[in-house]
């Protein structure tokens, strides 16, 4: 198995680490609006919605008393003889305050409905962001440090020239010096000439 690394660039890993700080930057931020955003609408639930209705109903619970005393106001000193006074606008106003708190008995039961369920998923949203936190916070800069680990000892690798390519060329040279001193320490030998013919013969 070979150890060698196969790197095809540098500036890659400094990206990805850059990469990995705007991330763990950015997504710190969001977490934090969710967090904060969240907060925010369970309290306008749990707290303000709740307050508000509650004193709602009992400002319209206050409208309808009022209401009831002025239809017996009406019916017991605006009488003209024997006749009954309608006291059709005391009625009206009678009924509307009824509808109003009516309504806001409502809003009111809403809100108390729905506050723990609303606190239950804060809750658990909570719990999955504190998940999430925990690799913006912890595993991000575990990475960016060991991508740091390896920008140092690649920087320091290529700064250092490697001899292979350097003794391989001497050991050639000097190969092909020994070969020519061999050569040369060996004599020449002789040429071969031909022998002529033998007088009335052939030549062999």
């Amino acid at each position: 198995m070979s150890t060698q690394a196969d790197v095809k660039s540098i500036d890659t890993l400094a990206f990805m680490k850059a990469a990995f700080a705007s991330f763990a930057h950015e997504s710190g931020q969001a977490i934090s609006e969710c967090e904060m955003q969240g907060q925010r609408a369970v309290d306008w639930i749990c707290i303000d919605q709740a307050g508000y209705w509650k004193a709602e109903v009992r400002r319209m619970t206050e409208l309808v008393n009022k209401a009831v005393k002025d239809l017996e106001y009406c019916k017991a000193f605006k009488k003209v003889g024997n006749n009954q006074p309608s006291c059709i606008e005391e009625k009206k106003a009678l009924e509307k305050a009824k509808q109003r708190l009516a309504r806001a008995e409502q809003k009111a039961e809403a809100v108390r409905r729905w506050t723990p369920l609303v606190q239950q998923q804060f809750r658990e949203t909570c719990v999955r962001l504190v998940r999430f936190r925990e690799v913006v916070d912890v595993d991000c800069p575990r990475s960016m440090a060991v991508l740091e680990k390896m920008l140092k000892a690649l920087d320091a690798y290529r700064q250092v020239a490697s001899p292979t390519g350097d003794a391989g060329a001497a050991a050639g040279s000097g190969g092909q010096s020994v070969t020519r001193q061999i050569d040369e320490a060996q004599p020449a030998k002789p040429a071969i000439m031909p022998q002529p013919p033998a007088a009335g013969g052939h030549p062999s």
